[in-house]
């Protein structure tokens, strides 16, 4: 009996990644020098918000999405903040609402004018104490609108409801402390009816966030992970981070059972953080490197082998952090089906990346963006 090699065919094997022209990036934008493995920007389809570099606190910039080239250097800012913003968040029911967290202790929710940001503005809309070390991430509920998670330095994880008439909110409804060490990321499924998280002590969580009971718990013995990501209605887990021999690497697991992974894959030797992002129309997972300027693209299934190596984009810019365009922000006529915004630390750029899915047509040639104005 022959062997045959297996090929598995995928209509997204020929997803290329299409960066902007100079004059269609954010220029001369003054990106923050914080080590903390964070995205250090959020973008909905009106604003792009990037934590920036500012003497006295903390402060972040929220520019219009058209207004790409070269960003006034006096462009006014949002700096309420004591210390230096770690994490922005816009609010996945308002576009016009954006919530930062600080070492200052503090998470602050700010109104941005419909017109955009013409003066500073330093008054938060809400402002919430509770944390009593530097708060690091923030996360908005994906359904239940209002409702914000925050986890700190403390090893806490409190949830927030913004719909209280106070301005400052020093009691959040309830408070996580199943975590023995810093959490590293925090992840929601499609519903919102578990959150999982990855931690220093090298262990992931699931967790019924209204409750704050621990569901199900992974001893990453082989993998140590650093961030985690809920994918879609899959009932599967992602996980970035470590092998033991200190390669980058990914693991899949089954959120049912958390006891072994499903399939790991080593990338390579370099140190920078992971950060993965899922598109769960076309499961695809993307993997962007912190420091450098590779996006690796799997496809995804939920049977064996489970991730399929499409291909990889490659820059000599690294990127510092990531921010993604929400699904409703996305150019479908050019066959857009996701759009990251790079921050180029060491050219003070913003540059976005269309994820750029080519056409079939009739005679089953591929047709590129480019092409089509020749047909």
């Amino acid at each position: 009996m022959s062997w045959r090699p297996q090929y598995r065919s995928s209509k997204f094997r020929h997803v290329f990644g299409k960066a902007a022209t100079k004059e269609n990036c954010y220029d001369g934008v003054p990106i923050t020098r914080s080590v903390q493995d964070n995205h250090f920007c959020a973008i909905n389809p009106r604003f792009v918000a990037v934590i920036t570099e500012c003497a006295g606190g903390g402060a972040f910039l929220v520019i219009s999405i058209h207004h790409t080239g070269k960003v006034d250097p006096h462009h006014p800012r949002v700096c309420g903040h004591r210390g230096y913003v770690l994490d922005i968040k816009w609010n996945p029911f308002n576009d016009f609402c954006i919530a930062s967290c600080s070492e200052d202790t503090t998470v602050k929710i700010w109104d941005i004018p419909k017109h955009g940001v013409l003066k500073d503005i330093t008054i938060p809309r809400k402002e919430l104490q509770g944390h009593s070390r530097r708060v690091g991430l923030i996360e908005w509920h994906p359904t239940a609108e209002n409702v914000l998670f925050s986890t700190a330095y403390d090893y806490k994880v409190m949830v927030w409801n913004l719909d209280t008439p106070e301005q400052v909110i020093k009691n959040p409804v309830k408070t996580i402390s199943e975590h023995t060490d810093l959490v590293l990321s925090m992840s929601f499924n499609t519903d919102g009816s578990k959150l999982a998280t990855s931690c220093k002590d090298k262990k992931i969580r699931i967790i019924d966030p209204r409750t704050g009971r621990l569901l199900r718990e992974a001893n990453c013995k082989s993998h140590k992970a650093n961030k985690v990501l809920f994918l879609g209605n899959l009932k599967m887990l992602l996980s970035t981070g470590n092998s033991r021999w200190n390669h980058r690497q990914i693991a899949l697991w089954d959120q049912e059972d958390l006891s072994v992974t499903l399939a790991e894959e080593d990338l390579d030797g370099s140190s920078g953080v992971i950060f993965p992002f899922y598109d769960p129309d076309t499961h695809m997972i993307y993997l962007a490197g912190k420091g450098d300027g590779n996006i690796r693209y799997y496809e995804i299934s939920s049977e064996k082998p489970y991730m399929q190596f499409l291909t990889e984009h490659r820059s000599f810019l690294p990127q510092k952090g990531m921010g993604v365009m929400p699904k409703r922000g996305l150019d479908v006529c050019s066959c857009e089906v996701f759009r990251f915004y790079r921050l180029v630390t060491i050219k003070s750029l913003i540059e976005p990346l269309s994820m750029i899915v080519p056409r079939r047509v009739r005679d089953g040639a591929l047709i590129w963006p480019e092409q089509e104005g020749r047909q």
